[in-house]
């Protein structure tokens, strides 16, 4: 490697501990998202004096830091959430990964904290499922659910970039965000909380986008709702629905042709890596779906002149733990305005492009087609 430590951590130079008391696997039937964890953990240190020390994988256990730490006290803490998969053969694939490790570093520079080169890191990811291997499940809509994370660690009261800083990976067994099949959600439009501003955070994923946006989620809660759906501006234009990014398919009534729209990049959105890749499939099956994919703004007025005019196909959120989450209500101003799931069946709450993606992505993680999404690590 010809980087210095000032530029990234060494992958050569990791050292292994490994756990001499293994945890009991979790069945099938109780895994709970973020619950239970695995035997092991990886840590890299960062000081602003020597740069990044050696990566370590360690026993899964309890981090040590002062009280003064400034990730308690001002916000230092950034993260990515990605997942491990097993193909039918037994080999280890990760999805896009090279986009995880791109926004991480992008949400660390954000909080003036260090950034790491992705190879180096996806070697030392690499060595840990190897390790970690008995936690990754065969069967689809299983995984292991990887959390890397940056916090600032300098140990002294004050608002400045922190001198110290560690990354830290941990992980979690996984099981399928909808084990009875898709539920469509209902969502509360959000007028009195903004997730995100021009020129803030919204488009890092740092910790401080997310406490925010407990106390409305649970004011959707009371009120019989699954999730906020994110406003900004005053003609409430459509940001995220809860902590997915937004996707609709209509008819675009200037055009005529069926649409899947999304929110554009403007710095209010996270850049997410389902985003991104539900963009780039649908836009290849356009010759056989006649779907056209689009990019741009849209509001609420939107959204109901074109469910009163039947305009609206599908509608759902899409992120890295559901992949797509249907979406059947939207409550606007105290109406609810129904939407279309365009169900091709009686026993599943999605439509038919909704299904697509689902499937199209899930045999890409399997490996059960060959993509350039889907990279075999071991």
């Amino acid at each position: 490697m010809v980087k210095n430590s000032f530029e990234t951590f060494d992958a050569q130079e990791l050292k292994i501990q490994k756990n001499t008391q293994l945890k009991p696997l979790i069945p099938e039937k109780d895994m709970v998202f973020g619950k239970y964890f695995t035997d092991h953990m990886i840590t890299a240190e960062w000081s602003a004096e020597k740069g990044w020390a050696s990566p370590h994988i360690k026993p899964y256990g309890k981090l040590e830091l002062e009280p003064s730490s400034v990730v308690f006290h001002y916000g230092f803490e950034c993260f990515e959430g990605m997942k491990a998969y097993k193909d039918p053969q037994g080999h280890v694939r990760l999805f896009r990964p090279e986009m995880n490790m791109e926004r991480l570093n992008k949400s660390s520079a954000r909080l003036g904290m260090p950034t790491f080169d992705h190879e180096e890191f996806m070697k030392v990811i690499t060595e840990f499922l190897r390790i970690e291997d008995r936690w990754i499940s065969t069967k689809r809509g299983y995984s292991l659910y990887l959390r890397p994370t940056i916090i600032g660690t300098q140990t002294a009261l004050g608002v400045r970039a922190p001198d110290t800083a560690l990354l830290f990976v941990i992980a979690s067994p996984a099981g399928p965000y909808f084990s009875t099949g898709f539920t469509a959600v209902k969502l509360l439009a959000t007028t009195d909380y903004v997730r995100a501003w021009p020129h803030g955070t919204g488009d890092c994923k740092v910790g401080g986008n997310y406490a925010p946006c407990v106390k409305p989620q649970s004011i959707a809660a009371e009120k019989g709702y699954h999730q906020n759906l994110w406003l900004f501006g005053e003609d409430d234009e459509v940001t995220e629905a809860g902590t997915m990014n937004f996707f609709m398919l209509w008819e675009n009534f200037d055009t005529g042709r069926r649409e899947l729209v999304t929110p554009p990049l403007n710095g209010l959105i996270l850049p997410g890596v389902t985003r991104d890749s539900i963009l780039k499939l649908v836009k290849s099956w356009e010759a056989e779906t006649g779907i056209y994919v689009r990019e741009g703004k849209i509001t609420m007025e939107d959204i109901l002149k074109a469910t009163r005019e039947k305009r609206v196909i599908e509608m759902f959120g899409a992120g890295t733990a559901c992949i797509v989450s249907p979406i059947k209500c939207i409550n606007y101003k105290g109406e609810d305005i129904q939407i279309p799931l365009g169900l091709t069946k009686t026993d599943c709450e999605a439509g038919p492009l909704t299904q697509k993606i689902n499937d199209a992505i899930l045999d890409i993680q399997y490996g059960l087609v060959d993509h350039p999404f889907s990279h075999v690590i071991i």
